[in-house]
């Protein structure tokens, strides 16, 4: 994992301010690269709620490869994605 990568991470960590993190990654990336972001985390929620990789791909209009990089990693045995998706049921964020 690159060290600034690591860095950024902890940083994250230490804003309690949604909003903040929100303005802050909106800046960081280009509106293409955030709308990219947004759409793959949406593709994993669908992915997660048993929507087919074909009917997201029309749905949000991507990729087929993206989407079955996101079903892999769901797949996997002690998944990240798996995880954050957990954080987020526990939290009741939409």
């Amino acid at each position: 994992m690159p060290k600034h990568l690591k860095e950024l991470s902890e940083l994250l960590c230490k804003i309690d301010d949604p909003n903040l993190i929100e303005k802050f990654l909106a800046r960081l990336f280009t509106p293409r690269e955030v709308l990219d972001v947004a759409s793959r985390w949406e593709l994993v929620k669908l992915l997660d709620q048993g929507l087919s990789q074909r009917q997201i791909s029309a749905q949000l209009g991507i990729s087929l490869c993206k989407i079955t990089r996101g079903s892999r990693e769901l797949k996997q045995k002690n998944s990240v994605f798996r995880k954050i998706l957990s954080l987020r049921e526990d939290g009741n964020l939409p």
